[in-house]
């Protein structure tokens, strides 16, 4: 049994100021729900307007979601998350990159945000559930256990970045969009039927709080500038750089080597230390992990017991690959059936038994095919 099929709930619906926010919410209505739309205000200084597809949280993304409320016909408010926003996520994100790890604060602002901050004053105030435009599903089993699943369309799905949620809060989440296999023309189309103005409105694939998309730049900012080598795997120094904390593992570009590899072949960070301020880099296949530990686990349900096989996501927009792990004090030990390549201590790997979302846990280091654990 899906979501939809269930009794008619008080829904506190989540409502960025997007066309697929503003569509779940209409048809959470739709559906027989009581339903109460919500912008939340995660932006201490939200004077300035989206530009393009980039940024989030202005005041044009409020004035949208308020229309979109209007023209649905529910209640509408603004919420100020800014200070647990700035904590939980900004904040989290810059010390993460501080540490030469490379966070998703999309996952982390699911997790600490809407299913956390967001879910527990609803539920003070009397709501059975928080809606999202999400692309997945709850699946309610006969034994009224929930289970999260990839959406019917997998190239929307973004199960990935939902699979920090645990089983109680599962049980009040609401995925209107989850469950129809729908190109992103054909929610537009309904919005516009819908008379949502937000219907032709551009998605954001940007780091929401980073408004002109320049990592780099934002972490300079808060960091400060911090020079130091880059240097092959021999440890031979090839080139500078102004901030460890720039790079991921896997990057290409960028780099700003003046000296060219021996082979002629392009070169990848390999690792990052922020000890020493150092970047080594090297040649592609020294990127191949072919195992990692992971800490922090949340399931999404009962915690496997044993070794299992699953299929792993290592990103947000990330395909599939197969793997052997287990759960051990705590600790998820993963091994890779096939070497898979850009793997980088703090991103989150998601479990999953065929479309069902395991649980999640955040990289805490790998081993690759030719050099020890990093």
């Amino acid at each position: 049994m899906t979501e939809t099929t269930q009794r008619p709930l008080r829904v506190l619906a989540a409502m960025s100021g997007g066309v697929d926010s503003a569509v779940a919410a209409a048809r959470a209505a739709e559906a027989g729900h009581d339903v109460t739309g919500v912008h939340l205000a995660l932006s201490a200084n939200p004077q300035s307007f989206r530009t393009g597809a980039r940024g989030c949280c202005t005041i044009e993304d409020s004035r949208d979601a308020r229309r979109a409320a209007d023209v649905i016909g529910i209640p509408f408010y603004v919420w100020d998350l800014a200070d647990r926003f700035r904590e939980d996520v900004v904040d989290d994100f810059v010390a993460e990159y501080e540490a030469g790890r490379t966070p998703n604060p999309c996952l982390r602002c699911n997790e600490k945000i809407k299913f956390a901050a967001l879910l527990d004053k609803a539920l003070a105030l009397g709501f059975d559930a928080v809606c999202t435009g999400h692309y997945a599903q709850v699946i309610v089993r006969e034994d009224g256990s929930r289970e999260l699943h990839r959406a019917s369309d997998m190239a929307k799905d973004q199960s990935y970045v939902l699979g920090v949620l645990d089983e109680k809060q599962l049980a009040h989440a609401l995925f209107p969009l989850g469950d129809t296999v729908t190109t992103k023309d054909e929610i537009r189309a309904e919005a516009e039927r819908r008379g949502l103005a937000v219907a032709k409105k551009p998605d954001s694939h940007d780091i929401c709080f980073i408004a002109d998309g320049d990592t780099q730049g934002f972490l300079a900012k808060r960091l400060g500038k911090a020079e130091g080598d880059i240097v092959d795997e021999s440890g031979t120094r090839i080139g500078s750089h102004e901030g460890a904390y720039g790079f991921t593992i896997g990057q290409r570009k960028g780099l700003r080597i003046g000296t060219p590899a021996a082979d002629g072949k392009p070169r990848y960070v390999l690792d990052i230390s922020p000890v020493d301020n150092t970047v080594t880099v090297g040649p592609a296949e020294a990127l191949d992990v072919t195992a990692l530990t992971a800490i922090k686990p949340r399931w999404c349900g009962t915690a496997p017991t044993g070794p299992g096989t699953y299929t792993a996501q290592l990103r947000a927009h990330g395909g599939e690959t197969e793997v052997r792990a287990e759960l051990v004090d705590a600790t998820l030990h993963v091994t890779f059936t096939e070497p898979v390549r850009g793997v980088a201590p703090g991103q989150a790997i998601v479990l999953y038994d065929d479309t069902r979302v395991v649980g999640s846990a955040t990289i805490a280091s790998t081993t690759r095919a030719k050099t020890a654990a990093v």
